[in-house]
């Protein structure tokens, strides 16, 4: 089917259209470019906030390595000062190891010299234990020849 009378296009029709649509097309290219524009200030815009992040994040992180070394210095002292103070104690345990190596070895000479004195005086009691004996030995026999001659004289007298 040919097209009708009415629906023909005319070249007035078309150059009009042309025309708006190159209008719009101006239009819209002016849109881009503005467009272009906003995006190129905000990636000026983020790109300086970055930048401003990235010194801040330079910034932290020098204040941190220097607050990390001022801990690390603080811990190496308190490591010498632990190390002098062991030191002492140990010395202090030596010392005192030492005193008492020295009180222990004169109890034992004391606790040798008791041992001595007592076996010496144990030894002395024993003798003066025989002493006694014999000394009453000495006295029991006459007393008892004298108790059986005393009672065989009450036998006789009897």
């Amino acid at each position: 089917a040919w097209p009708r009378p009415g629906e023909i296009a005319r070249t007035t029709d078309v150059r009009e259209a042309e025309l708006r649509l190159q209008l719009e097309l101006a239009g819209v290219r002016k849109d881009i470019e503005v467009v272009r524009k906003e995006i190129k200030e905000v990636e000026l815009r983020l790109q300086g906030e970055i930048e401003a992040v990235r010194k801040e994040i330079k910034e932290v992180e020098l204040r941190l390595q220097g607050e990390i070394e001022g801990v690390r210095k603080e811990i190496k002292e308190v490591e010498l000062r632990l190390q002098v103070e062991i030191g002492s104690v140990r010395k202090e345990i030596k010392e005192v190891e030492l005193r008492l190596q020295v009180e222990i070895e004169s109890v034992r000479k004391e606790i040798k010299e008791v041992e001595l004195r007592l076996r010496v005086e144990i030894e002395g009691v024993r003798k003066e234990i025989v002493q006694s004996k014999n000394a009453l030995l000495f006295w029991l026999v006459p007393l008892m020849f004298a108790q059986v001659a005393a009672v065989a004289a009450l036998v006789r007298l009897l």
